[in-house]
């Protein structure tokens, strides 16, 4: 390969833009033939991973048609949550597992089943064990990937009534499902100890 060759390579290569003949022109040393360079160039990546393509009137390397998978990137969809589906996402961290009726008894109104198929579908909850209760109605829990995307290390590391009140996110109001804040933690052990009665192994 020659210095002609070699330049219009390094230029074609650096730029983000098809160049054309006679911008190589007005870069390279006077007497230089771009466009028998770009021939050669042509000739010599036939057959490569990338290619050197003649776009309109100008020229530039492109990654082979028959390696365009290769380079399609997964992009991140941004999906708002709801008010509904923000507010189940939090019955069901806070109140593990939690079946839909009680879910609805908490909240005061209907869940819908998109509601529950968005939050599935992120992953970020999903099918817990089924109560041993009549009609063995199934339960939900949160993911890993709920974990995961908060930075928990388990659910336990949720902020508590007091934390959320002294964030400002929550007022002095007793928050249904949560109990009264005169609740002791004594109380919430007991409950959860009582749990392991209500489901199958």
């Amino acid at each position: 390969m020659g210095d002609q060759e070699r330049m219009v390579e390094a230029i074609l290569f650096a730029s983000a833009e098809p160049v054309t003949v006679a911008e190589l022109v007005g870069r390279m040393p006077h007497g230089s033939d771009p466009a028998e360079a770009l021939a050669y160039l042509r000739k010599r990546y036939e057959g490569r991973g990338v290619n050197l393509v003649k776009v309109g009137d100008a020229y530039a390397f492109r990654t082979s048609a028959d390696l365009g998978f290769l380079m399609r990137r997964e992009t991140v969809e941004t999906r708002k949550l709801s008010r509904a589906a923000i507010e189940t996402l939090a019955i069901i961290a806070y109140h593990q597992p939690v079946t839909r009726a009680e879910i609805e008894e908490i909240r005061g109104v209907a869940v819908s089943r998109g509601t529950i198929d968005q939050l599935m579908e992120m992953e970020w909850i999903r099918f817990g064990r089924r109560r041993m209760t009549p009609g063995r109605p199934v339960t939900f829990v949160v993911t890993e990937a709920f974990l995961d995307h908060f930075g928990l290390e388990s659910a336990r590391d949720l902020p508590g009534i007091k934390e959320l009140r002294a964030a400002g996110l929550l007022d002095s109001r007793p928050v249904p499902g949560f109990g009264s804040p005169a609740d002791g933690a004594g109380d919430e052990d007991e409950a959860t100890t009582g749990q392991s009665e209500l489901f199958e192994d």
